[in-house]
């Protein structure tokens, strides 16, 4: 064995990152994705502006989205408005439903470039979902090989709805953290995956998602009892998030009452609620396109003339079948890499599952799964067959060409 194996050798046992050997195709693939991402939704605004959404308006704020012109204010939409306000002025009621890791940093780095907020929120997105890029091909790299390791990247970099690893939302952020926070745990660095988890838990509600996973990695850890005390550290962060809220607002629970908003509510039936209401809606929206009418709704939680019946027999059956496909993955999932991952997986499923929306049951699902990176381990271990690689490439492009044409529109995506 050379010199440089026996330095492999003790990197790898150590569980660092490594240098040395093939170059690492992800800053290729962040790169081209990115600039080929951004390219088609500076096409799509200006090709089909007749198109844009006709009541935008009702949900821009042109106070805090524009910025340096549309190939920077593009990247802000929806959601994003919340951030900007945040980053900007900090919370009022409303905006509690946003947690305040992503605002906070976006708020920080805005100020340093001189008040420009939304290319700070882009920043901040594309340097997290580049250290997520990095980090899940050397987790990927670990279990399935140099070529799983590059499937799992790329199927990342071309999800349906990759878009927001670059767009002003907290989606980027939340990926990296969790993945720092099983890769830390897996290596018995037990504190800081804890205040990795915590931080998560600042960036995401989903991050709730993670104790549990983490919980039983150090279960089956010789140091069990220090493992869990370690992991403590993070509901310990999270209660800054309460805990300034009712300096701020006045009530420590806003970030829940903030749900309402959203018609979301806790279903007494936990994750089933919201599948059963899941199914209803695509039910309904079957028989809608069925119809084929714009006026006689088959799902009634959308008052007449709010929204075309059609659209949103379209959107709950996207949410459906987004559901089936995670749902399946999650089975990949624990099979193939272990019940700590699995149960990440089905937990991230279930939370908003428990708190369905009244009119979009499975509202952003899609967008919500996007940063569920075992997906990915899954998506890759069953791509190794060329025909399975270029079904989900081609598939996952396609959709992800359509939601960035949407996007850009200010068209409902995720």
């Amino acid at each position: 064995m050379n010199a440089v194996q026996r330095v492999r050798g003790r990197r790898a046992a150590r569980g660092e990152l490594r240098f040395v050997g093939a170059p690492n195709p992800v800053p290729e693939l962040f790169l081209w994705s990115r600039a080929a991402i951004w390219a088609a939704a500076l096409f799509a605004l200006y090709a089909f502006e007749p198109s844009r959404h006709p009541e935008a308006a009702r949900w821009d704020d042109p106070s805090v989205t524009r910025d340096l012109g549309s190939a920077i204010d593009v990247w802000a939409r929806w959601d994003s408005v919340f951030f900007l306000r945040i980053a900007e002025h900090g919370y009022d009621a409303a905006s509690a439903a946003f947690y305040p890791l992503y605002p906070l940093l976006v708020g920080g780095l805005g100020r340093v470039l001189l008040g420009h907020f939304v290319l700070a929120g882009v920043v901040v997105s594309l340097a997290a979902s580049l250290a997520a890029l990095l980090l899940l091909h050397r987790v990927a790299e670990e279990r399935l090989g140099a070529d799983g390791a590059r499937r799992a990247a790329l199927y990342l970099a071309l999800a349906p709805m990759a878009l927001f690893l670059q767009a002003v939302y907290s989606e980027a952020l939340y990926l990296l953290l969790a993945l720092g926070s099983f890769v830390l745990a897996e290596r018995r660095r037990w504190l800081p995956a804890g205040v990795l988890a915590g931080l998560a838990l600042l960036t995401r509600i989903a991050g709730l998602a993670l104790l549990p996973a983490l919980a039983l990695l150090a279960w089956r850890s010789p140091e069990r009892r220090r493992a869990l005390l370690s992991l403590a550290a993070a509901p310990a962060l999270f209660a800054l998030y309460p805990l300034h809220l009712a300096v701020r607002t006045g009530d420590p629970w806003a970030f829940l009452h903030a749900q309402e908003l959203w018609q979301r509510h806790l279903s007494w039936a936990g994750p089933f609620g919201g599948l059963w209401d899941g199914l209803r809606a695509g039910w309904a929206g079957i028989r809608q396109l069925v119809s084929g009418s714009h006026t006689h709704a088959y799902w009634s939680a959308v008052p007449p003339g709010d929204s075309d019946p059609l659209h949103v027999a379209a959107v709950n059956l996207e949410n459906l079948a987004f559901l089936c496909l995670f749902a399946a993955l999650t089975v990949v999932v624990w099979r193939r890499f272990g019940s700590p991952y699995g149960l990440f997986c089905a937990l991230s499923l279930a939370i908003p599952l428990s708190v369905p929306s009244e009119r979009w049951p499975l509202l952003s699902l899609p967008r919500l799964g996007l940063v569920v990176f075992p997906f990915y381990l899954a998506l890759a271990s069953l791509g190794g067959r060329p025909r399975v690689h270029t079904a989900i490439v081609s598939v996952s492009a396609l959709l992800l060409g359509v939601a960035v044409v949407q996007w850009s529109l200010w068209q409902w995506v995720s």
